[in-house]
């Protein structure tokens, strides 16, 4: 019994470390929780604008899913960054002054080695515009 107990513990353990392809420092970045990522309405330049898509390649909601949200979360301009995993779609609201569609696929896209593919992106304009 106990055999079998710490096979089920070592599998287990395994399929958590290996599940997720990112690298030691995306790790580290998820670890850095006393980031502010709030952005108030004295700090947008630009028009509100809201990016969703799919990204493709992701194995799990907590080394995956969650990665992603945050570093999408710290990119200037960002307001509000959302990924859920079972529908494997993300938004992001962001101020077209400081981010592009373009710069927000690269870093998804970057995030471990290029496990992550963005596909289907849509991007509206139909937010407020503040000065």
């Amino acid at each position: 019994m106990k055999i079998l107990k710490r096979s089920l513990i070592m599998v287990a353990a395994s399929a958590l470390l290996f599940s997720c392809k990112q690298s030691s420092n995306e790790q580290n970045d998820t670890n850095a929780e006393n980031i502010n990522t709030e952005v108030t309405s004295d700090e947008i330049a630009g028009t509100i604008q809201k990016a969703s898509f799919q990204i493709e390649g992701m194995s799990c909601a907590i080394g995956c899913a969650n990665v992603i949200e945050k570093k999408l979360a710290n990119l200037a301009g960002v307001q509000l960054a959302s990924v859920d995993f079972e529908s494997k779609t993300a938004v992001v609201e962001f101020d077209d002054a400081k981010q592009n569609a373009e710069s927000i696929t690269k870093t998804v896209e970057e995030i471990a080695n290029g496990a992550y593919t963005v596909e289907n992106l849509i991007v509206s304009k139909d937010l407020a515009v503040l000065d």
